[in-house]
């Protein structure tokens, strides 16, 4: 029957004496029982209503398995609900946003750039003169 059904042999006698816990999960009992009730020409949705109803009878087996496993914290819940994203919709959006944003942030600047004293931060001077010495000669205009 193992080569029949493709289903090794030592899983084909836990299912047979009922010992499930061989299996690594509830949803391979389902399908090596389905696998093994058509190859032996049994009526498969009356075999899988007693196999569920046995498989209830276990505490182990009462819910079905969570297909996304248990919840690791914040990290998981973020990247799942950034696949639930379209992102062909999303990234043009998410870019324009961004592109306003920037324009307005750089509009503000500029405008209080042009309201502000350029000089505000220069400290009074004093005139000093040139050394003695080192002027420069006044030119001489020769148009006279």
């Amino acid at each position: 029957m193992s080569d029949v059904t493709k289903i090794r042999s030592d899983h084909l006698e836990a299912l047979e004496s009922g010992k499930y816990t061989a299996f690594s999960a509830p949803i391979y009992i389902r399908g090596f029982v389905r696998s093994y009730a058509g190859a032996l020409k049994m009526n498969v949705r009356e075999t899988l209503g007693e196999l569920d109803a046995e498989l209830a009878q276990d505490s182990r087996f009462k819910e079905p398995p969570r297909l996304s496993g248990e919840s690791k914290g914040v990290v998981d819940f973020v990247t799942r609900q950034l696949s639930k994203i379209n992102w062909t919709v999303a990234l043009p959006l998410l870019l324009l946003a961004l592109l306003l944003l920037v324009a307005v942030f750089s509009y503000r600047f500029y405008k209080h750039s042009q309201s502000t004293d350029p000089l505000k931060n220069l400290s009074p001077g004093l005139y000093q003169g040139a050394p003695v010495g080192e002027t420069l000669p006044i030119p001489i205009s020769t148009n006279r």
